[in-house]
């Protein structure tokens, strides 16, 4: 298979580093797959060897997905074929994919918090042996590749980090010849990222096929000896991602070379949109973060970042500042002066606050509505959307318009449901639509979550912008090189508290994964927060 690659980024040498060609275990040629008039695959050939770790590569749209979905045997291809060691491979579902031997961990943990670790693995397995043996496999596999689990440990009670390791111990469990692991690393530690690549390395040596899927070109050099390229369905380029640069890949997957955000310097700080002081907060879900004394500023002009493993109080901390959870003391948030931590989200809207939340469909958008009803949403209060109680269609049409084109939204349609889109293109437009009405204060949860790399920088130069015009911007991500890049300051949260912020330019990934892993706190404050 010959693709073209890379341009002038790729040194001279790169063919002398290419692996020796091995006997693939799984081969897709020209699979093709349809949804009416558009094409989500278009006549891909890619092959997959043991002992080999393959990148699949492309911007949000691309394919991955339903590539992914082809192997796994959810969906059918309409044209092509797949072979597995030679032979006609064609899964009539996931049971006989994973048959054969393909195991798939995918970004999106399916654990019951409630189960114990044992109890959520044998959810996933054939067979009818007993807990107590499940549990001593399990515990021989996670010995075996250096991922310490406790059997009886209650899921509720574990790190992101520990619940990967469920889902990857789960795909072990059935001993597959080729793992799948769709953005392993995004919910995770720089020190959880080094121990997961040290896993892979084993799978690989073991003679395991793997293929990742990252947006994180740096890993993806770190890890992958091959990698495919998809763009609007088709393959675009494969190559050796160890002898390209990040810069060269992200070309590649896009199109066009990839703008880094560009800081606006000159413009003033000005006075705090935002202020929070000793904010305490229950949560509603039984196992949510308490949010302890939690004390914010945040100035016009200026963008906060907020880094932390998920499940430390971040999502409590959105619904606090959102007015999804009203406080009783109206004083504990200030929005330009004004005491606000009793309103409700509409009444902080009218303040000048948007907000942003982390889950696309069923926070950020209603799935089954169309992109116009949902831009509603959030727009109801505004002027010249609703005229004297009536919706005005035009003017929602002509925001989806605005948006599409503002922030390259791409939709087979004007109006279509928001779950017709990718995922990328559904928060373009959830960016673009808050952003658009030019708010005093933006709160926004994960704003390039599994973006690529074109459409990250898009956002996050959006941000950047918003900020120089006099909007105070607050930022929680788990991503660290994107806080590093746009952040003024960074403050991390842990077991439901803040650290105070430390300055974007003179601090880096080290010390922050620290406190996020809890080293380098008070300690007195550490313990307090760790749950019994």
């Amino acid at each position: 298979m010959n693709y073209p690659s890379s341009s002038q980024d790729r040194p001279s040498d790169a063919s002398a580093a290419a692996p020796p060609e091995r006997p693939p275990l799984f081969q897709g040629l020209g699979l093709t797959k349809r949804y009416g008039d558009f094409t989500a695959n278009s006549a891909i050939d890619i092959a997959i060897a043991p002992g080999q770790i393959h990148a699949l590569l492309g911007e949000n749209g691309a394919g991955k997905s339903t590539l992914v979905k082809t192997i796994c045997g959810l969906i059918q291809p309409d044209d092509g074929a797949m072979r597995w060691r030679g032979a006609p491979f064609a899964p009539a579902g996931p049971a006989d994919a994973q048959a054969c031997g393909i195991g798939l961990v995918s970004q999106h943990f399916a654990l019951f918090d409630n189960l114990t670790v044992a109890e959520n693995v044998a959810l996933g397995q054939r067979g009818g042996e007993s807990l107590d043996i499940l549990s001593r496999r399990l515990a021989q596999i996670a010995e075996r590749y250096g991922l310490p689990l406790d059997p009886k440990r209650e899921v509720w009670r574990l790190s992101v980090g520990e619940r990967q390791r469920i889902e990857i111990v789960r795909a072990l469990m059935q001993d597959p010849q080729f793992l799948i692991l769709d953005e392993p690393t995004a919910v995770l530690t720089p020190a959880e990222a080094d121990r997961l690549f040290d896993v892979l390395e084993q799978l690989r040596a073991d003679g395991r096929a793997l293929l990742y899927i990252s947006h994180k070109l740096e890993e993806v050099k770190r890890l992958c000896d091959t990698a495919t390229i998809l763009r609007a369905g088709r393959v675009v380029a494969a190559c050796d991602p160890r002898a390209e640069t990040a810069a060269s890949l992200a070309r590649m997957m896009v199109g066009v070379d990839v703008i880094p955000p560009k800081p606006q310097p000159g413009h003033s700080i000005g006075a705090p949109r935002l202020v929070v002081t000793g904010l305490s907060l229950a949560p509603d879900d039984p196992h949510g973060m308490t949010l302890k004394q939690i004390d914010l500023q945040l100035r016009g002009g200026e963008i906060v970042g907020i880094a932390g493993v998920a499940g430390n109080g971040q999502d409590e901390l959105f619904a606090a500042l959102s007015g999804e959870a009203p406080l009783d003391e109206a004083r504990t948030i200030l929005i330009d002066g004004q005491a606000a931590g009793d309103l409700s989200i509409t009444a902080r809207r009218r303040l000048g606050a948007a907000f942003i939340p982390e889950q696309r469909l069923g926070h950020a958008t209603v799935p089954t509505m169309r992109l116009s009803e949902n831009a509603l949403l959030t727009s109801h209060a505004d002027p010249g959307v609703v005229r004297r109680g009536f919706v005005d269609q035009a003017a929602l049409l002509g925001l989806v318009d605005q948006v599409t084109a503002a922030f390259g939204v791409r939709k087979a349609q004007r109006d279509p449901e928001a779950e017709r889109l990718s995922g990328g293109n559904l928060q373009k437009f959830i960016v673009g639509r808050e952003i658009l009405r030019q708010p005093k204060l933006l709160v926004v949860n994960q704003p390039s979550w599994g973006l690529d790399a074109g459409a990250a920088a898009a956002i996050r130069q959006a941000l950047i912008d918003l900020a120089a015009g006099g909007a105070a911007v607050l930022v929680i991500s788990q991503d660290l090189d994107e806080l590093l890049e746009i952040a003024d300051s960074i403050a991390v949260m842990y077991h439901g508290r803040l650290s105070p912020p430390l300055a974007a330019a003179e601090t880096g990934r080290e010390q922050l994964g620290l406190l996020m892993g809890g080293s380098g706190w008070p300690q007195q404050s550490v313990h307090d927060a760790i749950p019994a």
